[in-house]
């Protein structure tokens, strides 16, 4: 169980390699990389544009993610489930 697989039911999170580049759009949280006047671009200090450039990072990462994982099966079971299946009281 330790998997998360237990009788080809799959639960809990997925890893996949793709998803570590889910942690690049969180390095804006760290203030202090970008908390400065220069370089300016355009007139406008780094403080702000470093902030408008990880906005275009964040979804970039996000879309190479879902494109490169969204035709991952999350199981080996077939989409429809049978009758059988759907019975509340069917006990195994």
């Amino acid at each position: 169980m330790a998997s998360g697989k237990a009788d080809g039911k799959v639960r809990g999170f997925q890893f996949s390699p793709w998803n570590l580049l889910l942690i690049i759009p969180l390095l804006v949280l760290i203030t202090s990389l970008f908390n400065s006047d220069g370089p300016r671009l355009f007139g406008m200090p780094f403080f702000y544009w470093f902030q408008f450039v990880f906005v275009v990072v964040g979804v970039v990462c996000t879309w190479i993610v879902y494109v490169m994982t969204k035709d991952k099966p999350t199981s080996e079971r077939p989409d429809r489930l049978s009758v059988d299946e759907l019975d509340e009281g069917d006990v195994k």
